[in-house]
């Protein structure tokens, strides 16, 4: 968890955080937890919300699915305000993602899911003059022969946040994306679990380490902080210099 900012920076805002009960959402919940904000953290699986309880003391947490857009206005309007919005909510299906129907449903969560949340959210961060951060991905950069739909759906996650960064701007909405590198989550259980694959990626990453869930909340809290002022559009690369390897 990031320390590098003032306990107090985002006390009296309230954040929503979609798939914020597991893997990077649930760091992120957590970074804005210990900076003094509400948070508001939900997750698509019953169990996973009800398992993070204890790392999210004080966190309202609630089974979200980002697929039907009534779900998402209902919780949208239950919120007396918001300030931030973080859109994690993802999924990733290696090698099933080659079937169209496997294809779609993922885009429908990754790229979809992230609209229908920042669509629903833009009148409450309108009136409170608020931003929001995206989740891009390495793979908005490369494509990936296993994951397709996750590619594709990441790509898309980038020029939707430059494109939303310009429809919501005269609403002071910045909208802004972090775009991980290889982080160690239960997304990549199965990569961390081959060795070699584990270790080449290691190698080719130019600080020799997987990250960890918290090395992303800095970046998220900066992006969503009054220091990123004037920073809208921008897709933020959180990878360990495996880009430019």
């Amino acid at each position: 968890m990031s320390t590098a900012f003032r306990p107090d920076l985002f006390q009296g805002r309230h954040v929503l955080i979609t798939g914020g009960t597991s893997g990077i959402g649930k760091a992120v919940a957590k970074a804005f937890l210990a900076h003094g904000a509400s948070v508001t953290a939900v997750g698509a699986l019953p169990a996973e919300v009800e398992a993070a309880e204890a790392d999210l003391p004080g966190a309202r947490r609630q089974v979200l699915d980002v697929r039907d857009n009534a779900a998402v206005l209902a919780l949208v309007g239950s919120l007396p305000r918001l300030d931030v919005l973080v859109t994690c909510a993802g999924v990733i299906r290696r090698h099933a993602e080659l079937e169209p129907d496997v294809f779609a449903d993922v885009l429908d969560i990754n790229l979809n899911g992230t609209m229908r949340a920042c669509a629903a959210a833009r009148p409450l961060l309108a009136a409170s003059g608020g931003s929001i951060v995206t989740t891009a991905s390495m793979l908005s950069f490369f494509g990936g022969g296993l994951v397709p739909g996750y590619a594709a759906s990441k790509g898309g996650v980038a020029q939707l946040t430059k494109s939303l960064a310009i429809a919501y701007a005269a609403d002071g909405i910045r909208v802004n994306a972090i775009a991980p590198g290889w982080i160690e989550t239960p997304l990549t259980g199965g990569i961390q679990e081959d060795q070699a694959r584990y270790a080449a990626i290691r190698d080719r990453t130019a600080l020799k380490r997987w990250g960890k869930p918290d090395d992303l909340t800095g970046a998220v809290l900066f992006l969503a902080s009054p220091a990123a002022a004037y920073i809208t559009g921008t897709v933020l690369p959180v990878d360990g210099g495996y880009l430019v390897v």
